[in-house]
C-alpha cells in the first residue's frame, strides 16, 4: 500500500519499495549514468507509488569530472593540519585541479556537506578529520558523491574511503621503545577520547606495556585537546603524583613541548630524570632542548595518497582498499633514556 501524498518520502523508503540499494537510487535522482534504464524505470516507479515527486536530474557541467576539489579542514592551519592540506594542495595541482578549501576554527560549525552534491563548481570532497557525525558521512556517501576522508575522527563504514597514519603501530614503538631503555611507569598524555586515533593510540601502548609484562595505571592516562598549554596541564598533573611516572608518551609534538616545560618547572632533567616523547615529528621536535623522540607520520604521502584516492573514484574505478594505513617510523632523539637509576 502507498503512503499518503502528504507524508515524508525518504531515499531508504524509496529504496525499500524498489529493492535496490540506497546508492542507486541516489544514483537515479542525481542523473547518475552508472543505472541500467531498467533500474531506473523501477525506482521511478516506486517513487510514484510512494507519492514521492521524481525530480529532474541536474546535470553536470560540459567537461564532467575535471571541476573543483573540496577540501574541509576545520581546524587551524598550522603545523600538522597547515602541512597536510599543503600537500593535498600541491597533489591537486599536478593533475590540475582546483581546490576550494574551507577551513579554520569557524568552520566547525558550518553544516556544508548536505549541500556538495548540489554545486555544480565541485566534482568530489577531501575531509580532514571531519568533525561531522558518522551518519552525516553516510548520508553524503548515499547520496553517490565522491568523497575521501583524511584521519577519520570516529571508525568509518566499509563503503567510506578513507586513509590515516597507522596510530596504533605508531604508539606501540614509542612504549616498546621506552620500556626497552627499562621504563614500567610510563604516563600517556593522550587525545580527546572520542578520536579514533586516540583510541587506536591507547590499544598501541597498552599492547607493548602488555609485552614488557605491564598493565596501563589508570591515573598514568589523560585525555586532552591536543594543544601545549594542555599537555602543560596533563603532565603537570601526573608529574605531581605521589609515585610519578618516569616517562611520558605525548599525543603529538605540542603537547609533548608542553610536558617539557612542565618538567623544567619542577627541576626534572631530560632525560635524566624524566624521558619525554612527542607524535608527528613536526618542525617542533626538531626545535626543542633536548630535541623530541617522537613519531614520524607521513604527511606529505598522506596528502598523495587521499588526492589519487579521489581521482580514481572521480574516474569511476573500482577501488578495493578503500581503508588505508600508511606506515610510521619512530625518531629517537635526545629526550629519551635509560630510567633513573634511583627509580
Amino acid at each position: 500500500m502507498s503512503r499518503p501524498k502528504s507524508a515524508r518520502v525518504t531515499v531508504r523508503d524509496i529504496a525499500a519499495e524498489a529493492g535496490v540499494s540506497i546508492a542507486t537510487v541516489s544514483r537515479v535522482l542525481n542523473g547518475g549514468a552508472a543505472v541500467s534504464p531498467a533500474t531506473r524505470l523501477t525506482v521511478r516507479q516506486a517513487m510514484e507509488r510512494l507519492g514521492a515527486a521524481v525530480p529532474v536530474p541536474v546535470a553536470r557541467p560540459a567537461g564532467a569530472r575535471t571541476g573543483a576539489v573540496f577540501v574541509r579542514c576545520p581546524y587551524l592551519l598550522t603545523d600538522y593540519f597547515g602541512t597536510l592540506v599543503s600537500a593535498v594542495a600541491e597533489a591537486l595541482d599536478r593533475h590540475g585541479r582546483r581546490l576550494i578549501l574551507n577551513a579554520g576554527d569557524a568552520a566547525k560549525e558550518a553544516r556544508v556537506l548536505a549541500g556538495l552534491p548540489e554545486r555544480r563548481d565541485i566534482d568530489g570532497a577531501l575531509l580532514v578529520l571531519p568533525v561531522e557525525e558518522a551518519a552525516e558521512l553516510a548520508e553524503l556517501r548515499s547520496r553517490d558523491f565522491p568523497f575521501v576522508v583524511v584521519d577519520p575522527r570516529t571508525p568509518l563504514p566499509r563503503d567510506i574511503a578513507g586513509v590515516s597514519a597507522a596510530h596504533f603501530a605508531g604508539a606501540r614503538s614509542v612504549a616498546a621503545h621506552l620500556a626497552e631503555l627499562g621504563h614500567r611507569r610510563i604516563g600517556l598524555i593522550n587525545g580527546p577520547a572520542d578520536w579514533l586515533a586516540s583510541s587506536s593510540r591507547f590499544g598501541g601502548h597498552a599492547s607493548a606495556l602488555a609485552e614488557a609484562g605491564v598493565l596501563v595505571a589508570p591515573e598514568l592516562v589523560v585525555n586532552v585537546e591536543p594543544t601545549a598549554e594542555e599537555g602543560y596541564r596533563a603532565a603537570g598533573r601526573l608529574l605531581d603524583l605521589a609515585d610519578r611516572p618516569t616517562a611520558l608518551a605525548a599525543f603529538n609534538d605540542k603537547t609533548a613541548a608542553g610536558a617539557l616545560r612542565a618538567a623544567h618547572e619542577r627541576g626534572l632533567r631530560i632525560p635524566g630524570d624524566l624521558s619525554v616523547a612527542g607524535f608527528d615529528d613536526l618542525y617542533l621536535s626538531r626545535t626543542s632542548v633536548p630535541m623530541l623522540t617522537t613519531v614520524r607520520q607521513p604527511l606529505a604521502e598522506l596528502g598523495g595518497l587521499a588526492v589519487s584516492l579521489l581521482l580514481r573514484l572521480l574516474d569511476g574505478h573500482t577501488v578495493e582498499a578503500l581503508h588505508v594505513e600508511l606506515a610510521t617510523e619512530l625518531i629517537v632523539r635526545g629526550s629519551t633514556g635509560p630510567v633513573p637509576q634511583h627509580r
